[in-house]
């Protein structure tokens, strides 16, 4: 594996990629601090062929004042040697002066109706327009054909795909579907931040989400109010802090309402903070074959959630 941490070392590995033209370019962006949902990204970017790419970085820009940049984890000798048991090719893990440097002042805007909601409600806009800007400056910089993302922050996904619509026309955004640890608590870096007993009370989080879905709720659950009320009930009674838990078009991102059965592309959102430790995570209410994972986590939990 190559381990390129300037952007020119960056360029030297990828000339011979771009000049030769023999594969593609297949990248897996991340904020490092890597665990199995990061790993099935890169087996499912790895297509016979493909030069495979993933970057470490975590982002400053994404972060607003008295959020957890500073706490957020990071074990740079253990994701690198976790990039190379899973056979990347090349691992980019630059500098903030280097992906930033002191003449750097162009920021790329996240589309509004995407970002006004949820994360981009609670977190505030600069949010979402930090990460449009650093995945902008990435795909400039590895000029992939793919890029990959994973479900577990969808507004991000549609956000992300949004903005390469508009400026990286030539790359295809794919996605991996959210991976669940044996609790059903989708895998997430800021996970082991979590105390023992504020993880137990953090599997409340994907029992009420999955019991939301299609084939586990009941025909007298017929509304999206409906099953709001049920899943707030859940996450009281597991005194979990809620930011917010809303139903939405996992498309537009606008609020669904009224009878379920006639918004077919609904998600059930969710962020939480528990010990400090801020969650999110996300459902789609009626099953589909592109959600296996969470399907078979759903089949799992059935049992604790009825």
């Amino acid at each position: 594996m190559i381990i390129a941490r300037s952007t020119a070392e960056l360029q030297a590995a990828l000339r011979p990629v771009r000049e030769e033209a023999l594969s593609g370019v297949a990248f897996v962006p991340t904020m490092g601090s890597l665990h199995e949902g990061h790993i099935s990204l890169l087996r499912a970017a790895q297509q016979p062929g493909d030069f495979t790419v993933a970057s470490v970085f975590v982002n400053p820009t994404q972060f607003s004042p008295g959020e957890d940049f500073e706490l957020y984890p990071r074990d740079e000798d253990r994701d690198l040697e976790l990039l190379d048991q899973a056979g990347l090719t090349l691992a980019f893990v630059p500098s903030v002066a280097d992906m930033y440097p002191v003449d750097f002042a162009t920021r790329v805007l996240a589309d509004p109706s995407l970002t006004s909601c949820l994360c981009g409600a609670s977190r505030g806009p600069q949010h979402f327009d930090g990460v449009t800007s650093v995945v902008a400056r990435l795909f400039g910089l590895v000029t992939p054909n793919s890029a990959w993302f994973g479900e577990k922050d969808w507004q991000q996904l549609q956000v992300v795909r949004s903005m390469s619509a508009d400026i990286f026309p030539g790359i295809e955004i794919r996605s991996g579907a959210t991976v669940r640890d044996q609790d059903g608590l989708a895998l997430s870096s800021r996970n082991a931040r979590l105390t023992p007993a504020g993880r137990l009370r953090a599997s409340a989080i994907p029992k009420a989400l999955l019991n939301s879905q299609q084939d586990n709720f009941s025909p007298t659950r017929t509304t999206a109010e409906d099953l709001l009320e049920e899943a707030t009930q859940a996450f009281s009674s597991a005194e979990i802090e809620l930011d917010y838990l809303q139903i939405r078009d996992g498309q537009s991102l606008q609020p669904v309402s009224g009878s379920i059965t006639e918004a077919p592309n609904a998600r059930m959102f969710i962020a939480a903070n528990l010990d400090g430790v801020r969650l999110i995570d996300n459902v789609p209410i009626f099953s589909s074959p592109n959600h296996q994972p969470d399907r078979a986590a759903a089949a799992t939990l059935a049992g604790s959630t009825r």
